[in-house]
């Protein structure tokens, strides 16, 4: 007997490249990051461009950038041999700081992302967002996107629960809402998002509005949508409302 899968009560968005474009966002940033901590020396940039695989003509971070495949905790050695630094914990809370004013100048979101969280929101469920950016830039970023009264939860790699790939907001979502994980749909862009919903027990939901495509992400993803704006009509279709 063929069992309908339950209804999903609660989204957990990733940010850049789901919410955010990451392009635009982080690839402009990521210059003025760069040419700030390298004090302006052409040559460190040069490093930490490679280091990062970073295009500096283009502003763009190519899809095997160590920037997208973790958390700053997880490459700040690299900015670190790139600039003849040893204190990376010193340089973690530069990095983190100058990317937060710098991305928030930058700041492009893919689409209407408000329209959509409205929509979800009329439809009863519970929203948040799971990011391996840090905490206080992701607030900023929503605040400045007038996205943060839409969203129950707000984590970051350094909230306390862990990064992606790891469970670990995932499960706290699930926690703070009241929402089982098998009712929880991950929304992202890339396989980080989505080996950790498979890790928590949620839905994995991929977006093709960041680096990575779709016959990367379609073997981890349970559902692969275009990007949040078919969030509803997915909703719905699961909801058996459609």
């Amino acid at each position: 007997m063929h069992v309908p899968p339950a209804p999903l009560a609660a989204l957990l968005f990733d940010k850049d490249g789901t919410l955010v474009d990451f392009d635009l966002t982080w690839g402009r940033a990521g210059h003025a990051v760069m040419l700030a901590l390298g004090g302006g020396d052409a040559a460190a940039v040069a490093r930490l461009a490679e280091a990062m695989h970073y295009d500096v003509a283009a502003l763009r971070f190519a899809p095997s950038s160590p920037l997208i495949a973790g958390a700053p905790d997880t490459y700040v050695h690299l900015w670190a041999e790139a600039l003849g630094r040893s204190d990376d914990a010193v340089l973690l809370d530069e990095m983190n700081a100058a990317f937060t004013d710098a991305t928030l100048r930058a700041l492009a979101p893919i689409g209407t992302p408000e329209a959509v969280l409205l929509a979800l929101k009329g439809r009863g469920l519970k929203l948040g967002l799971a990011t391996n950016d840090g905490e206080a830039s992701a607030r900023r970023q929503l605040a400045a996107l007038g996205l943060d009264a839409h969203m129950d939860f707000i984590a970051g790699y350094d909230t306390g629960h862990g990064g992606k790939p790891d469970p670990g907001m995932v499960l706290a979502f699930a926690a703070a809402t009241g929402v089982a994980p098998g009712r929880i749909g991950m929304v992202g862009d890339s396989h980080l998002d989505l080996v950790s919903a498979r890790a928590a027990g949620a839905v994995a939901i991929a977006v093709l509005t960041g680096p990575a495509r779709r016959d990367e992400l379609a073997p981890l993803a349970d559902h692969v949508i275009d990007g949040i704006a078919d969030l509803p009509a997915l909703v719905d279709r699961l909801s058996g409302t459609a």
